[in-house]
């Protein structure tokens, strides 16, 4: 019986079926250590979505009186004006994880295009575009995300446009060094020989066999960019008030730290506790936890 058993568990050649492979897959995926990070995220995507299902009060109007500490009416507190802090987080999160996805797409896509490119062709073409990647890599993330505000204009959107750019160079230098890589396969030697053209290979056998990695690094960009927005919006150069976003909220609660501790505290929780849900599950992915 125990024979037959573990008999059935093996595929044709001797190794794991596909339901076995697939029941692996959903324990890994079902682990605290993943699956804790990926309900944090979930919910915050969820508040970024539809912030009206998880509050009722407006996250500018006045409910209550000025300086009330965290309590069963009013989560987070209230800030110095009388709104509601739990609301002003929640709305908070549809300009900060809004605008970290837009910087991390545009990170992904331009870096990704940048380093498939110079890994697939290689030669001067590869050597001008690493240039171009060094220099970027060569100027400090705040200075050139400042540097990029300041000429678009300040606000929210230019905010994810600048931290994007920031970005593209750690794509780019991923996407290449994984192309360059796996075109060194035996596989895709093979397919060569076979007579596959470049443009089949590379879309049938490179670029799948590249992911991974660059979407682990999207994901654990995820929450640098979070981080990156909320320094923007806390220097005053993303959304303007009395628009809720996370870094603001903690910029406006600064003078009242002695008094008032949940005004920074309590949002700051908030994106620390993302952050480390996007690194986290980053990790799971890179490892091969999440498939």
């Amino acid at each position: 019986m125990t024979a037959i058993t573990s008999t059935a568990t093996l595929g044709p050649s001797g190794g794991p079926s596909r339901g076995a492979r697939q029941a692996s897959a959903w324990r890994a995926a079902l682990r605290p250590g993943v699956l804790v990070p990926l309900l944090i995220l979930l919910i915050a995507l969820a508040w970024a979505i539809a912030p009206g299902l998880f509050t009722s009060v407006s996250p500018t109007a006045q409910v209550g009186a000025a300086l009330q500490g965290p309590s069963a009416e009013h989560w987070f507190g209230t800030d110095a004006t009388g709104r509601d802090m739990y609301s002003r987080v929640v709305f908070g999160a549809s300009q900060s994880i809004t605008a970290a996805l837009i910087a991390v797409s545009v990170g992904l896509v331009f870096g990704s295009l940048i380093g498939v490119t110079a890994g697939a062709t290689g030669g001067r073409v590869d050597e001008a575009l690493m240039r171009l990647v060094d220099v970027l890599l060569a100027i400090p993330t705040l200075l050139l995300s400042l540097s990029i505000v300041i000429l678009l204009g300040f606000g929210t959107a230019n905010a994810a446009i600048a931290v994007g750019v920031t970005s593209v160079a750690v794509f780019a230098r991923l996407s290449r060094s994984q192309v360059v890589s796996v075109r060194a396969s035996e596989f895709v030697e093979a397919a060569y020989g076979s007579g596959g053209t470049f443009w089949s290979v590379l879309w049938r056998h490179v670029l799948p066999n590249s992911l991974t990695p660059v979407i682990a690094l999207a994901a654990l960009q995820l929450g640098s960019a979070i981080l990156q927005i909320s320094t923007l919006g806390f220097l005053g150069y993303g959304a303007p008030p009395p628009t809720p976003e996370w870094g603001l909220l903690i910029a406006e609660g600064r003078n009242y730290v002695a008094t008032a501790w949940w005004l920074t505290t309590l949002p700051g929780i908030v994106v620390a506790v993302v952050v480390i849900a996007t690194n986290r599950l980053s990790q799971a992915i890179n490892a091969g936890g999440v498939r």
